[in-house]
This record gives C-alpha cells, sequence and structure tokens, in this order.
C-alpha cells in the first residue's frame, strides 16, 4: 500500500515535470526491492536496484545546465526522443529482453518469465529516456504499464495493479501536458 501511494506522488510529480519525483522513486524502488522479493518478480526486483541508480542520475541530469542559465534557469528543457538512438535502444531492448528471459528461466522459479523480462527491459530504457527529459518516453511507459498491470493482477497484486492502470491513464495526459509545455518553451 505505501508504495502505491508513493507511485501516484512520483507520476503526479512526472506529469507536472517536478524535481522531486527523483526523491520519491528513490523511497519507492527501495521500498519495491522487498516486495517484489517477496512476489517472486525477480527481474523486477533487479530493476529496482538500477532505478535507484538512476534516480541519482536522473536528479543531477535534471539540475544540469545543458544551456545558458537565462534560457532554462538552470533546468534540463522537455525535447524529442533523437532519431539516431531509436535503432541503438530497439537493439538493447531485444537483448536486455532476451538476457533477461533466459535468466529467468534458467535460474528462477518466475512463473511470468516473458512478461517480467519485457517490462524491465522496456523500463531499462523508459528511465533513462525520463532521466534526458524527452517528450516520447511516456510512450514507452504506457506500453510498460499496460503489461505490468495485466501482470500484476495475475501475481495478485492489486494495489500496484490499480496503480499501473491509472498510470496508464496519467502517462497519455502527461504526454499531452509535456508536449505543451515543450511548445511553450519552443515558442518563447
Amino acid at each position: 500500500m505505501v508504495t502505491t501511494v508513493l507511485g501516484l506522488l512520483y507520476i503526479w510529480l512526472e506529469y507536472r515535470a517536478s524535481l522531486w519525483l527523483w526523491a520519491v522513486g528513490f523511497l519507492m524502488q527501495a521500498l519495491g526491492i522487498v516486495l517484489y522479493y517477496q512476489k517472486g518478480l525477480y527481474a523486477d526486483c533487479a530493476m529496482e536496484f538500477y532505478y535507484l541508480t538512476m534516480t541519482v542520475y536522473g536528479y543531477w541530469r535534471w539540475v544540469r545546465t545543458p544551456l545558458p542559465q537565462e534560457e532554462n534557469k538552470g533546468r534540463l528543457s522537455i525535447s524529442h526522443f533523437p532519431p539516431h538512438l531509436v535503432m541503438p535502444w530497439l537493439a538493447i531492448i531485444v537483448a536486455v529482453w532476451a538476457i533477461i528471459y533466459w535468466l529467468l528461466v534458467a535460474f528462477t522459479n518466475s512463473t511470468v518469465p516473458l512478461a517480467d523480462s519485457f517490462t524491465t527491459a522496456l523500463s531499462i530504457v523508459g528511465i533513462w529516456a525520463l532521466a534526458h527529459k524527452y517528450l516520447e518516453q511516456w510512450f514507452i511507459w504506457i506500453a510498460v504499464d499496460v503489461v505490468t498491470c495485466v501482470l500484476y493482477a495475475y501475481k495478485d497484486i492489486p494495489f500496484k495493479a490499480g496503480l499501473y492502470a491509472l498510470y496508464v491513464v496519467i502517462a497519455i495526459f502527461g504526454y499531452r501536458k509535456w508536449r505543451t509545455m515543450m511548445k511553450r518553451k519552443e515558442e518563447g
């Protein structure tokens, strides 16, 4: 239940493009390690360690000044995912998905290795894209959230399943809000 409340706060802060999302995310992921291990979602559990690292990186990236101070008030601006990175990241997703799937099948008692490894592989790119404040990170999260919602319902984690269903809706609105914010920044 606590991770659900933190998850709601996290997605609301992400929707608002608030720097505080990284602090809330760090706490949420630390608690998620315990939950996922107990439920046998080993890839998700391992992913939380990556997320912990990425929350530090994301915070640093968002406060780092890529443009002159007066242009963006010291904060990273929303931008598009660079087209030249699409194919390399797709290759990384497929490779990581295959490796994690093999690890889950070979070394764990996971009952959902295909879905668990898919959401984990896609989330690696999603959190990286969020750390870079790419608008298209919302599309990645929509895909992750739909599959995760079904996965958690199947694994009898109803609060988390409900949270991820809500994440889908918020991600749609988040994309629209970030797109509007990006356009305003470009026009002004």
